[in-house]
């Protein structure tokens, strides 16, 4: 069986390229690597995946800007696979990534997404351990060893505080293409359709080996849009949906994680010395908001 790699790119060629090189290294050759485009203004970066000499390596450029949601939603229709993974073109795949994940998705069958064991890099991919990063190994489960998660436990869990990595995950395609990420939450879609899936009996295997690096640095589009509350003024759509929809299914553990978002309150605060600094009121009202005040 071969994964499909998916890669939508806008960003730094430096670090794209890494990625692509930490694709090309891995161990097991089943794999196809699909770069999207997203008009990044630079033309090197295109020229230079174009004169890859790998048959398992194609190249695409979008035809006008998409952002990332809906990059994300045309590389699903691009999936030709059982199992593809949206990979970001900042991260690095370990050489033993692909061999990882066979190994699970042959243990556990019918897993619908797949979490490797992940380890965060900074922007000069030196290993280390942010606080946001602390936040997410206090509440991801432990686990020696692949385990199968589900339901209203694993629900509550993620509500709690959202310990997956995106770009690490590995999808089962059939999953993706029956729902669409969403577009007014372009931030935190992945966390909507991990949600989704979960409410519709899908299950997650976590596993603890780690066979991918999560970059970390100041020009994500999790960095960005925190000072500014874009990305927390999602998160309170999100929570106040799920609140309700968790209620609905008698999931009241969980509905009780999303109506009080702890963590994400936290985080919401611990942004605001940096709004302060650049001065931006409407990003600090949105902050004290979302620390503060109730879902709506």
């Amino acid at each position: 069986m071969t994964i499909d790699i998916m890669m939508p790119f806008y960003g730094r060629i430096d670090h794209f390229q890494a990625a692509v090189r930490s694709v090309l290294a891995q161990d097991d050759d089943r794999w196809r690597l699909v770069i999207v485009d997203d008009v990044y203004p630079d033309l090197s970066a295109g020229e230079w995946a174009r004169a890859i000499d790998d048959p398992r390596v194609e190249y695409h450029r979008n035809e006008v800007n998409l952002r990332p949601s809906l990059n994300y939603r045309k590389c699903v229709g691009m999936m030709q696979t059982e199992f593809a993974v949206i990979m970001g073109c900042d991260d690095i795949m370990l050489p033993g990534y692909v061999r990882r994940v066979h190994e699970l998705i042959e243990q556990h069958p019918q897993g619908a997404i797949i979490q490797p064991g992940v380890r965060v890099i900074d922007d000069a991919g030196t290993v280390h351990l942010p606080l946001a990063d602390r936040v997410k190994g206090w509440y991801q489960p432990a686990t020696e060893g692949p385990v199968e998660l589900g339901g209203r436990d694993l629900a509550r869990s993620l509500l709690r505080a959202n310990w997956t990595y995106f770009p690490s995950l590995c999808w089962r395609v059939s999953e993706l293409q029956r729902r669409e990420f969403r577009a007014d939450l372009d931030v935190v879609q992945d966390l909507a359709m991990i949600l989704d899936i979960v409410m519709s009996g899908g299950t997650l295997v976590l596993d603890d080996r780690p066979v991918f690096e999560y970059r970390r640095h100041a020009g994500s589009v999790s960095a960005v849009t925190g000072p500014d509350g874009t990305k927390f003024a999602q998160e309170r759509v999100l929570f106040a949906e799920m609140r309700d929809q968790m209620r609905r299914l008698g999931w009241t553990r969980a509905s009780r994680a999303a109506r009080w978002h702890t963590t994400s309150r936290l985080n919401a605060l611990s942004e605001l010395p940096a709004a302060l600094r650049l001065r931006d009121r409407a990003g600090l009202r949105s902050l004290a908001r979302h620390s503060f005040g109730p879902v709506p």
